[in-house]
């Protein structure tokens, strides 16, 4: 299993030029809480996941296992 701080690299290297809030509004999330998700300061619940994992068209395991 990755370490928060791995997810958060992960997720920011995804993002790639898109801003916070352009991602986050497009998941359905708050930019403070993509934030959070990506330097690692909480983890996503799993419905989150699924919804992160869609929206950078990736699988979930590959973003957060």
């Amino acid at each position: 299993m990755k370490t928060r701080e791995e997810v958060g690299a992960t997720l920011r290297r995804l993002r790639g030029n898109r801003t916070l809030k352009e991602a986050a509004a497009a998941i359905g999330i708050s930019w403070r809480t993509l934030q959070s998700y990506e330097t690692g300061v909480r983890s996503p619940r799993d419905t989150k996941k699924a919804l992160i994992a869609d929206y950078y068209g990736a699988k979930v395991a590959d973003i957060f296992f």
